[in-house]
């Protein structure tokens, strides 16, 4: 499959915010996201997330493994950390899509961040793009699917999972936090 990354096209985009009850300097996004157990992973989207682990590549990077229903689409995530930072993730995937009519191949950019409210609180903020490869074009091609079509669906599919996985991403950071405040009061 050809992995080659259409950036002037984009299939989705979406972000949804949650408010995290815990002071920044408690939040440690990076941390959260790779020692994030595979049950927790499952808890914060409900069916739709199957599994997730934590691996590094070839040269040393960071990566999040994540597998996911987005809509009838089953979502393997390859996350590379650009960025990994206690409030700013950026993560970025060609990621395998196994869709009701075959396999394709997708970019998925993920940008988890938080910022500071008032001193007991944040925001935190799920940010997710999806650009097509060459092999995804050929592939609604080759099923006669116009790319408006494809996009919208996406859009529809991907929104919907990222604004009930976001509040519940948030809660989990949120109980990381205040439980890293308890360890250093005990």
């Amino acid at each position: 499959m050809s992995d080659i990354i259409i950036t002037d096209k984009q299939l989705s985009a979406s972000a949804y915010t949650a408010v995290i009850n815990a002071p920044i300097e408690t939040i440690d996004i990076a941390e959260w996201l790779f020692s994030l157990p595979e049950a927790e992973y499952q808890r914060c989207c409900a069916p739709d997330h199957i599994s997730a682990g934590a691996t590094f590549t070839d040269d040393g990077r960071r990566m999040s493994i994540n597998v996911e229903m987005i809509g009838q689409t089953l979502m393997v995530q390859h996350y590379v950390a650009e960025i990994a930072t206690p409030t700013l993730c950026k993560m970025v995937s060609t990621s395998d899509a196994f869709t009701p009519n075959g396999r394709t191949r997708v970019q998925v950019i993920w940008t988890l961040s938080a910022k500071k409210i008032d001193e007991a609180t944040c925001e935190y903020t799920n940010s997710v793009v999806a650009h097509p490869t060459r092999a995804f074009l050929d592939f609604i091609d080759k099923h006669g699917m116009p790319f408006a079509d494809a996009a919208d669906a996406r859009q529809r599919d991907g929104g919907d999972h990222n604004s009930r996985e976001t509040p519940l991403f948030a809660a989990s950071i949120e109980r990381r936090a205040l439980a890293r405040i308890a360890a250093k009061a005990a």
